[in-house]
């Protein structure tokens, strides 16, 4: 039988799915798989990308743990591509290659003042709060007024965290630090900008009502918004999703907080459809003071178009959550306008003659883009296997591909890496810190403190 020595680059969902569909798939070789992954703990943006409020949605990792934790999958956790491993090394351990690597930056917002001081990333944010080893433990939270640019789910992530008291957040898997950070916040209004209208908005019911349920905090939606077109009335009528974020919306316009009309909470979360952010603001210190944006009208056919109105709202902060973008990785080809690895289904392409790279593979937001829940992940990596079965002499021909070779190779190296034992220690770990106070968990945050309590043994 022929042997299939398979390397994944990153082990969040699209990595963990591409594995698992291989292995239960394929009979024609004997499959052996080992996962790649930057951080020491698995699950990609499902433990780093999902706020912690959210334990439906972080129920998915119980699937990618038994995928795991069936032992067919080696991991090597806190193994950086490019540095710790290249894709020579690659080359010369394996048959093939598929990139799972995700989309963690922010995508740029091209307007002038968006690099003042107080404007962030949402995707930089997001980190912070889910425990990222790899950013700053504290983040500045002094201002009162902010502004959140996106209509999609992480702008909401982002508001709701942002709006939500800190004490609300301690059942969850909070690190301590960010709750602290959160604790301190001095926030009292938090402004979401979308430029299209409410029945054109990319967030899901789910996330919209839990905004509602904020304790403390009134919802500020605004009468000239809701003043539909044809285009508009027909989304709402056609589609279930649509219609149910419109009646959670209208259910809003119904309560007191109604166009800032006096409701008695701490904080407020407004919402701001037909809304072009057009320029931000900054005080003589150079920090953001303002978001002036245009005020737009629906075309008639489910877009906008602009007014030539501009309004300006006062803040001392700014989140853009206007998608994520990809990241080049070393001697793979990369579009750096669309933030993907070029490909064909999967299969990767050269950038400048657009044919086929033998034995390099995608799957995930790497290859499509930021767009698609987690049945699109899965959709995704079956298209990408099937290929990678079909392409079998196309393969590499590694010069070693023993399995004992990467653990030498990593050792001799004085990489500290990180196995599924590993995890389960810090796993189990984690889990030990919450329990005291009543928690699912508390998270490590610090990496070298990850890897310490994933490489220890009972008798250390």
């Amino acid at each position: 039988m022929t042997k299939l020595r398979l390397a994944i680059v990153g082990a969040g969902p699209a990595g963990i799915y591409a594995a698992d569909i291989l292995l239960k798939a394929e009979r024609k070789f004997d499959v052996s798989i080992d996962l790649f992954e930057q951080l020491p703990a698995p699950y990609g943006l499902v433990r780093y990308g999902v706020a912690p409020d959210h334990p439906r949605i972080k129920g998915i990792i119980t699937a990618l743990r038994e995928v795991l934790d069936r032992g067919d999958i080696r991991i090597f956790g806190n193994v950086r591509f490019g540095e710790d491993i290249t894709l020579d090394d690659l080359k010369r351990h394996y048959n093939a290659v598929i990139f799972a690597t995700g989309a963690i930056r922010d995508t740029d917002l091209d307007i002038p003042g968006i690099d003042a001081v107080g404007s962030y990333g949402a995707a930089d944010f997001v980190s912070w709060f889910d425990g990222h080893p790899d950013v700053p433990r504290e983040w500045p939270l002094e201002a009162a007024s902010v502004a959140v640019i996106g209509n999609g789910n992480v702008a909401l992530d982002v508001s709701r965290m942002l709006a939500k008291h800190a004490e609300d957040l301690l059942p969850t898997e909070i690190p301590d630090n960010v709750h602290r950070g959160l604790v301190a916040s001095k926030v009292t209004d938090v402004h979401v900008f979308g430029r299209r209208g409410p029945a054109n908005v990319k967030f899901t019911p789910l996330e919209l009502r839990e905004l509602g349920e904020l304790r403390d905090v009134d919802m500020v939606v605004y009468d000239e918004d809701f003043d539909y077109d044809d285009a508009a009335r027909a989304a709402i009528a056609s589609n279930k999703q649509v219609m149910v974020i419109d009646r959670v919306l209208q259910s809003w316009r119904k309560r007191d907080s109604v166009n800032n009309a006096g409701g008695s909470a701490s904080r407020r979360l407004h919402l701001h459809f037909y809304a072009k952010p057009i320029e931000v603001k900054t005080d003589a210190s150079g920090r953001v003071s303002a978001l002036v944006y245009e005020r737009t009208r629906p075309d008639g056919e489910g877009g906008v178009v602009g007014t030539g109105e501009l309004r300006e709202v006062p803040i001392q902060a700014l989140y853009r959550a206007v998608g994520y973008f990809g990241s080049p990785l070393p001697g793979v080809p990369f579009d750096k306008r669309h933030g993907v690895i070029p490909n064909r289904e999967g299969q990767v392409l050269s950038k400048d003659s657009n044919q086929r790279v033998n034995g390099v593979y995608a799957t995930g937001w790497i290859k499509r883009g930021p767009v698609g829940l987690i049945g699109h992940t899965k959709s995704d990596a079956m298209e990408t296997i099937r290929h990678l079965i079909n392409d079998q002499g196309t393969w590499w021909q590694p010069a070693d591909p023993s399995e004992a070779a990467i653990p030498a190779l990593l050792a001799e190296r004085g990489v500290a890496w990180t196995d599924l034992d590993g995890w389960h220690r810090l796993d189990e770990h984690e889990m030990a810190l919450g329990a005291p106070h009543e928690r699912a968990r508390i998270k490590v945050v610090p990496r070298d403190e990850m890897v310490t309590i994933s490489r220890s043994t009972p008798d250390r």
